[in-house]
């Protein structure tokens, strides 16, 4: 009897471990970029997924709120909190995410649930089954969940539980505003783009840099940029939906570089007709290369942001209210 209480309890420890890091690490890897999970969320609303497209306008807002439900769930059961609602709480987000993933992976519709943003890439059949685990575990604890206490005095963990939530909510608003604290992507300040686009990842068919082209109506550019010295590329993957102070803002930064001998162009997903509109409306002083809209979300997010390219080498990147900074960065070569 003695012997089956005590693995009781240490299985329920395991459980919480094992639920907690998972919820804590998934939402964490996304609490830094929560724009890819907006993307990611857009591609499951889509017509060829769920077809929902009218949630597409509000992809944002419900990554946020589930990326902050994530790793507030993560960090309450690890620290017995409240562990019926915080349970209950991980059993529904844990079968919407399982139900996602096994339509996904099911219908072949997602190839990457994006589960934990751009840190680990997992199949989604792979994530269907790690949903399973987790699930049988929440489910295990909600059947012990008088067993699970708080690790110690619950109005001091309430106080914790405040602050950290804050803390999250803090640091989803910097990032929106800047850009990801870590980035995960290929694309990352100090990746050599050249050398991305030639050699595929550990267990991939494709190179990590594998639709990266910069065209004008008439040529492939994109050899002479990630050959040049110093090349800027403001980037707007929708120029009608760039923010327009932004874009404006740019213009003297554009010159700025030019006079110092960067090869500069804008860079955008959108028709020539809607990108002519606006340069022509703002008086930009590049022209606009077209490049694919979800190759330019991986590469910043931001709309417009600024990528610094030395002989294909990413040595800065910047959200356009972060443009101050450009010309006081150290380039690392």
């Amino acid at each position: 009897m003695l012997v089956r209480i005590v693995m009781r309890i240490v299985f329920l420890f395991i459980a919480r471990i094992v639920v907690g890091i998972t919820f804590l690490f998934s939402g964490f890897v996304k609490l830094v970029d929560p724009m890819g999970s907006a993307y990611k969320l857009e591609e499951y609303f889509g017509a060829e997924v769920l077809n929902l497209e009218f949630l597409i306008p509000y992809a944002l807002n419900f990554s946020i709120v589930l990326i902050l439900l994530e790793v507030l769930l993560g960090f309450k059961i690890l620290l017995g909190y409240k562990s019926t609602i915080t349970l209950w709480s991980l059993f529904v987000l844990t079968l919407l995410f399982l139900f996602l993933t096994w339509y996904a992976a099911y219908f072949d519709k997602v190839t990457d649930c994006g589960c934990f943003g751009d840190a680990v890439k997992l199949t989604a059949w792979e994530t269907f089954y790690k949903n399973v685990v987790l699930l049988v575990l929440v489910v295990c604890m909600l059947f012990n969940r008088y067993r699970i206490k708080p690790i110690i005095w619950e109005p001091f963990l309430t106080g914790l539980v405040v602050i950290f939530f804050l803390v999250s909510s803090y640091v989803v608003y910097h990032v929106l505003v800047h850009l990801p604290l870590i980035d995960f992507r290929p694309y990352a300040v100090g990746k050599d783009i050249r050398a991305g686009m030639e050699h595929p990842a550990e267990g991939d068919a494709l190179p990590p840099v594998h639709d990266f082209f910069l065209e004008s109506d008439t040529a492939d550019l994109t050899a002479q940029i990630l050959s040049s010295p110093q090349a800027m590329l403001i980037i707007a993957p929708d120029i009608e939906k760039s923010n327009t102070k932004g874009l404006s803002a740019l213009i003297e930064v554009a010159e700025k570089a030019i006079n110092k001998g960067y090869l500069v162009y804008g860079i955008s997903a959108s028709t020539t007709a809607a990108i002519k509109q606006v340069k022509d409306n703002l008086v930009l002083p590049f022209d606009f290369l077209f490049c694919d809209e979800t190759t330019l979300k991986t590469i910043i997010r931001a709309n417009p942001g600024v990528l610094i390219l030395e002989k294909g080498v990413v040595s800065g990147k910047w959200n356009w209210r972060d443009i101050d900074q450009i010309f006081e960065h150290k380039h690392p070569s």
